[in-house]
């Protein structure tokens, strides 16, 4: 389903876009996995006239942003994460969709997970009535999170959260009741659970993380909040393309596209 915001026709160039979105992002200087491959995936014929957004890139996607009449596609997780060979089946599909479609893919991920403003972290803490952030969970040479000191319910959090990614949590209740000192990683964080209560927050909001945490958020004495991966990630992709929305005049519609986990 697309939902479309700031409809006014423009024509922008996919190079321009590129370029602001790499020097917005810092896409050459923010290590990742290798396989995230952040900025343009896919180039079209150079014109931007709609964007969209979307979590992930996938054959599905692609054929939502299609019927949106979108030429450039803003994901979060993008086309390179699984083997890309051979070029058959649903493999061949896609390459065909997107040439004949004229679509560009550009994905950032760690790059869009800790931007200040823009990022899924920043724009999660936001959405939770959070405001004075500090750096939290140094990955890939950055601190790719956020932690914040509040006094909260574990109850009233859930709430919180609930209403800003409109999944219900699931709750690991291995702290107290009252939450004191949060740490925000939004994606798939949750096996690093030591690692982030080693940094002293008595309450780590995750996506998803294995069965195992369970045991361990009681060992540790903190309280577990896994939100969804999908559902904690929608922020930065949303907040990238308002952005640019914004800035070259052009209409954008997110991609809504869950997969429940």
């Amino acid at each position: 389903m697309a939902v479309w915001f700031h409809l006014r026709m423009a024509t922008a160039t996919l190079a321009d876009i590129v370029r602001h979105c790499d020097k917005l992002l810092r896409t050459a200087e923010v290590a990742d996995w290798d396989r995230a491959h952040n900025g343009l995936q896919v180039e079209n014929d150079g014109r931007v006239t709609r964007l969209a957004a979307a979590v992930d890139a996938s054959l599905a996607t692609v054929r939502l942003a299609i019927a949106a009449k979108a030429d450039l596609l803003l994901v979060h997780h993008g086309l390179f994460w699984s083997d890309t060979v051979p070029w058959t089946g649903q493999r061949r599909e896609l390459q065909r969709l997107l040439i004949e479609s004229n679509l560009a893919i550009y994905s950032s991920h760690l790059p869009l997970d800790l931007h200040p403003k823009l990022g899924n972290n920043a724009q999660l803490a936001a959405a939770l009535g959070f405001k004075r952030v500090r750096p939290f969970f140094f990955e890939k040479g950055a601190h790719i999170g956020l932690q914040v000191e509040a006094k909260v319910s574990r109850d009233e959090l859930a709430k919180r959260l609930t209403h800003a990614t409109g999944a219900v949590p699931k709750l690991l209740p291995g702290g107290a009741g009252e939450c004191r000192r949060i740490g925000i990683v939004t994606g798939g964080a949750g096996a690093e659970l030591k690692k982030a209560a080693a940094e002293g927050v008595d309450t780590f909001i995750t996506g998803e993380g294995p069965h195992w945490t369970f045991a361990l958020a009681e060992e540790l004495g903190v309280n577990v909040f896994y939100g969804g991966h999908y559902a904690t990630e929608t922020f930065g992709v949303k907040a990238l393309a308002a952005h640019l929305a914004r800035k070259y005049r052009l209409p954008w519609s997110f991609l809504d596209y869950p997969t429940g986990l």
